[in-house]
């Protein structure tokens, strides 16, 4: 099992950046690929970007590729969040979420663990 918190959200203006973190509790971290997920107010939560196990394959939502990049560090236990070129329409309460099986999965239902969230928001 596998706890996870974010941290790093918060309000920037367009074309700004933001990293947000996810620290992770549990000797297994490394194990586990890793996603990034985020929902807007009145919407339902959609895939943002997926990290593997070992931080070699990364794989982004359309709407953020180019823009967003997602690493880890599994000897610290954490994953990442690089924002730039941020948009209004990023706005959003951002989740990491853990998986315990392989193949790269998009879906909320494909995930194990999930923190809290943290809120970004972008302004006009």
């Amino acid at each position: 099992q596998v706890q996870l918190v974010e941290s790093g959200g918060g309000l920037v203006q367009a074309g700004g950046s933001l990293r947000l973190s996810c620290a992770a509790s549990g000797r297994t971290f490394s194990s586990y690929a890793m996603g990034w997920f985020r929902q807007a107010a009145g919407k339902e939560r959609e895939f943002v970007a997926r990290i593997s196990w070992s931080g070699g394959n990364t794989y982004y939502a359309n709407s953020v590729k180019g823009r967003f990049a997602a690493s880890r560090d599994n000897g610290k236990n954490a994953v990442y969040l690089q924002m730039s070129s941020l948009r209004p329409e990023d706005t959003a309460v951002y989740y990491c979420a853990a998986r315990t099986g392989g193949g790269i999965r998009v879906g909320v239902q494909d995930y194990d663990y999930w923190g809290q969230g943290t809120q970004v928001t972008v302004s006009s």
